[in-house]
C-alpha cells in the first residue's frame, strides 16, 4: 500500500502537466510523457505557451471586415 501512495505522489507533476495542457488546448498525453523527461521545465514551458495564447487569439478574432451591404442585412 505505501508503494501505491509513493507512485501516486511521484506522478503528480505529470498529471498536473497533462491536465493543464489539455485545459489550454494541447495534447494531454504528449505533455504527460514530456513531463516524465523534464518535469519542472515542462510546466514552465506550458505556462509560457499559455501566456502567449491570448495575444494570438485576439489576432484570430479580427478576421475580415464585412462589406457594407452585408452588414446592413445582419441588423
Amino acid at each position: 500500500m505505501p508503494e501505491l501512495l509513493l507512485l501516486f505522489f511521484l506522478m503528480i507533476p505529470q498529471i498536473v502537466a497533462g491536465v493543464y495542457a489539455h485545459s489550454i488546448g494541447k495534447s494531454f498525453w504528449f505533455w504527460f510523457f514530456i513531463s516524465f523527461l523534464i518535469p519542472i521545465i515542462s510546466l514552465i514551458v506550458l505556462l509560457v505557451i499559455d501566456h502567449k495564447k491570448p495575444k494570438e487569439a485576439k489576432e484570430e478574432k479580427k478576421g475580415y471586415q464585412l462589406a457594407d451591404h452585408v452588414r446592413k442585412r445582419q441588423y
